[in-house]
């Protein structure tokens, strides 16, 4: 008999005050089944919702794994992956040196804690064309991949365009963004450890229809994110597509933006897909405060759990 359950969670970013034992608590509190957890460098924040360390990954013992999983077992609540979201492509050398590393670091503590999933971007040099990019694309994530696969952990890009901004113009800073790029990437890179972390709202912004992938790349599935976005068509009017998306789209809450949930959920249950689906919180209209970020993931939950197959 076929599985049915999905779990759904939230990704920690939205909680940078909290420390780990404290995310799971809330998520346990307010009934999310698992978390995906942010592994980024100690330090300062390089860019909004980045910077992030729940889970300090430098120096990873089996013996910190243990504590890891027993504050799981004590709430309840599973890790759905490692997440960690640089350039691995950035056009300084150092920047990308530094990401692909700390990668790796990232790849071999989700291996010592018994995970299967890594969430990051592939990256980009915003200022060249894809064509421009491939070769230093398959120079860097080719071993990338083998090292993955050496670990037993599978690699999930989200297809997060990372073109908001005037710093991110005119390419964006993430290479796998549409399927045509997808089928590329992946029959260059042909390994089973190499995936999507399927944003389907990233396909709203771009005017796709967010369900259109699903059958197709089943079998790249590896996680799912639960973001929406807004359109603001009177200001689209204005400054059209080619203006930069910040002056015409507002990330949202699932449920307040142009996602039809329901349809969504529902392709995804025709495919072979039974991950977790995390909720990604980018909605400044809660507030900036702890308390309203919080609120920002219970609404989000009680829009999504009327759709979502959980045991």
């Amino acid at each position: 008999m076929k599985n049915n359950a999905m779990k759904l969670g939230f990704v920690s970013a939205i909680l940078p005050e909290l420390s780990l034992a404290e995310v799971l608590a809330f998520a346990a509190a307010e009934r999310f089944a698992c978390v995906e957890i942010m592994c980024w460098p100690v330090g300062k924040s390089e860019r909004k919702y980045a910077g992030i360390t729940h889970l300090d990954v430098d120096g990873f013992t089996p013996s910190r794994a243990g504590e890891v999983r027993a504050l799981c077992a004590q709430h309840g609540v599973s890790l759905t992956a490692l997440g960690y979201y640089p350039n691995p492509l950035d056009p300084n050398p150092k920047v990308a040196k530094a990401a692909v590393n700390h990668l790796k670091k990232v790849i071999k503590a989700a291996a010592v804690l018994g995970l299967r999933n890594v969430n990051t971007f592939v990256g980009r040099d915003w200022t060249r064309s894809v064509d421009d990019n491939w070769p230093r694309f398959l120079k860097t994530w080719r071993p990338l991949i083998a090292f993955a696969e050496d670990h037993d952990i599978k690699i999930g890009i989200e297809n997060c365009p990372m073109l908001f901004t005037r710093d991110e113009w005119p390419g964006g800073k993430n290479l796998m963004t549409t399927p045509a790029i997808w089928r590329r990437a992946f029959s260059d890179i042909s390994s089973k450890h190499f995936g999507l972390n399927y944003d389907p709202s990233h396909f709203v912004l771009q005017q796709m229809d967010p369900a259109s992938p699903l059958r197709e790349f089943q079998s790249r599935l590896f996680h799912l994110h639960a973001k929406d976005v807004k359109i603001h068509h009177d200001r689209l009017d204005q400054v059209g597509v080619f203006a930069h998306p910040n002056d015409w789209h507002q990330p949202r809450i699932p449920g307040y933006g142009e996602m039809d949930w329901g349809r969504f959920i529902g392709a995804v249950m025709e495919t072979s897909y039974r991950g977790p689906l995390c909720i990604e919180v980018e909605d400044d209209t809660f507030g900036k405060s702890l308390p309203g970020r919080k609120q920002a993931l219970k609404v989000a939950g009680n829009v999504l759990r009327p759709f979502v197959p959980v045991n």
